[in-house]
Order: C-alpha cells, then sequence, then structure tokens
C-alpha cells in the first residue's frame, strides 16, 4: 500500500450507505432498502428484476433505490454487494427464503455433525500430537481472539491451565496488543484463533508474531486463505442450516488440542491437577 492509498478515506460499505439513506426513502424505496438491510446477498445474487419480486416493489423502484444510495447502476451496486459477501458477515448468507422456514433440530445436529468430519479429514493425530507438544514446551503460551473467536480463546486458556502454568488470553480488558506483543519472543507459542469475522489488525498481529520467531498455531473457519508463517494452520468447517455459524468443529479441535495436551504432561501434569484440586477443596470454592 502506498502513503497515498493510506491516506484516502475508506469507502462506506455497502450496507453503510442503504442504512443511512433509509429514513430519506419513499415507502416503496424503503421496503427495498429494509429488505436489502435483512438480506443483502439477495441484491448480491439476483438481478433487479428478480430483487423487485422478492421486496414486492417494481423493478422502477428499485432502479430509484439504487441510484439514492449512490450507485449509477444495479450492477455497480452488486459488485459492491458481492465484495461485502467475502468479508464473511452472516447476513450475506442468510437468505429470505432461509428466514422463512424453520430449521428442525436433525438439520442442526446433522451439519455439525458434517462440520466435524470435514473439518478432522484435513487434520492427522500428528499434527495435534505435535501442536501439543509444542504448548507444553513454550516459555509461554499466548492465546488470542477477538469478536466470537474470544469465547474460544478464554475456553482454551481455562482449561489448558490445569497443565500449562504460563499461559494467557489476550488482549484482556482495558488492555492493547501492545503491551503484550512487545513481550513475545522465540521461544513462545501463539494461538490465535480467527474466525470470520476476522478484525482488521489480524494481519498486523500476524507480521509481529512471525517478526517475534514465536510459533504460531492458527485456528480459522474454511474460508481463510493459508497462513504459510504458521506452524499449524487449522481449518475448521463452520456451515450451518440457519443464520448463524456452526462452530461446533471449533470446540471438538479444542478438546482434542486440550485432552493431548493433558495426556503428554504424564506425571507433572497429573501432579499440577492433584495440587489445584487441593487448593480448590481447602479454599471451598466448589
Amino acid at each position: 500500500m502506498t502513503d497515498r492509498e493510506a491516506n484516502l478515506p475508506k469507502e462506506k460499505s455497502f450496507l453503510f450507505r442503504v442504512r443511512q439513506a433509509l429514513p430519506e426513502l419513499r415507502p416503496a424505496e424503503r421496503r427495498v432498502g429494509e429488505f436489502v438491510c435483512d438480506f443483502p446477498g439477495e441484491l448480491a445474487s439476483y438481478s433487479a428484476q428478480e430483487l423487485a419480486a422478492l421486496a414486492h416493489v417494481s423493478k422502477a423502484t428499485v432502479t430509484r433505490f439504487i441510484q439514492r444510495i449512490g450507485y449509477e447502476t444495479y450492477e455497480e451496486a452488486r459488485r459492491h454487494a458481492r465484495q461485502e459477501k467475502h468479508t464473511g458477515s452472516r447476513l450475506f448468507l442468510t437468505t429470505s427464503a432461509d428466514a422463512a422456514a424453520v430449521q428442525s433440530l436433525n438439520s442442526h445436529v446433522s451439519q455439525g455433525v458434517a462440520n466435524i468430519e470435514a473439518t478432522f479429514l484435513s487434520i492427522s493425530d500428528s499434527q495435534i500430537e505435535a501442536a501439543a507438544s509444542a504448548m507444553l514446551k513454550a516459555r509461554k503460551v499466548w492465546v488470542i481472539g477477538y469478536r466470537v473467536s474470544q469465547s474460544f480463546a478464554s475456553y482454551l486458556q481455562w482449561q489448558l491451565t490445569q497443565v500449562i502454568e504460563n499461559i494467557v488470553a489476550i488482549p484482556g480488558a482495558g488492555q492493547t496488543m501492545g503491551e503484550h506483543l512487545v513481550s513475545l519472543g522465540k521461544d513462545d507459542l501463539v494461538v490465535f484463533f480467527a474466525l470470520r469475522r476476522r478484525v482488521v489488525q489480524s494481519d498486523t498481529i500476524l507480521q509481529q508474531v512471525q517478526k517475534s520467531g514465536a510459533r504460531l498455531i492458527f485456528i480459522t473457519d474454511e474460508g481463510a486463505p493459508f497462513e504459510k508463517s504458521a506452524s499449524w494452520h487449522f481449518h475448521c468447517q463452520t456451515l450451518a442450516p440457519g443464520p448463524l455459524f456452526n462452530h461446533t468443529a471449533v470446540m471438538a479441535l479444542c478438546h482434542a488440542l486440550i485432552t493431548r495436551c493433558l495426556e503428554q504432561a504424564g506425571t507433572e501434569g497429573r501432579k499440577r491437577l492433584r495440587s489445584i484440586e487441593t487448593f480448590n477443596e481447602s479454599l471451598d470454592e466448589l
């Protein structure tokens, strides 16, 4: 990126344009706008005539709506919507047909099982074994996660504290990443959960991890490009029948890594576990 490009104002997103224009739109145009806000993927996938039918308005209304939100043509708006579709927003993956249907419990369970099976087709026992060994041998384990990824980072850190003394989930409340990245070293290991939608600083964090020499376990959804700097890049399938991503496979991967660490920790790990239980009993916390 050149200095000039870095100083250019960021282009407003397609959905931002729509939401900003909604209060000023005529009733029929507002109906298109509200429909597109709920199901932006429909515009990315369908023609103006098809969108008009879905929103129950005329094609001319769709054309006026497109112009009111700042586009010259429907095709220009559709290209912009398609670009945003690749950001991973679940809004762009949900259709009006999906919203009208009630997904059965069995469909959710079946998809979860399918996600686990598809995920572990590309993950070997030796990879899990090596990743667990690296975590146990590291000077310090840093677990990173933002947005939905933060919950998995916290869970992994909480479970592994039983056998890994020097492990932390970052960033914590009120903290910045700089406070932690400055301490990264070549004997450390980073577990980075980067499930969509990823935050903009993800690439910068990856660059800093690479510069530090620390080993990296990179855990993403199936849509993320392969990260060459990672010692292990685990892709988890997150397909779902409803409007939310299914993270069953991510939890299954966490379980596999945690269990293998507990197994590899051996006598020393069991000794630490016993000590933890002793303190829990003496403090009468559980």
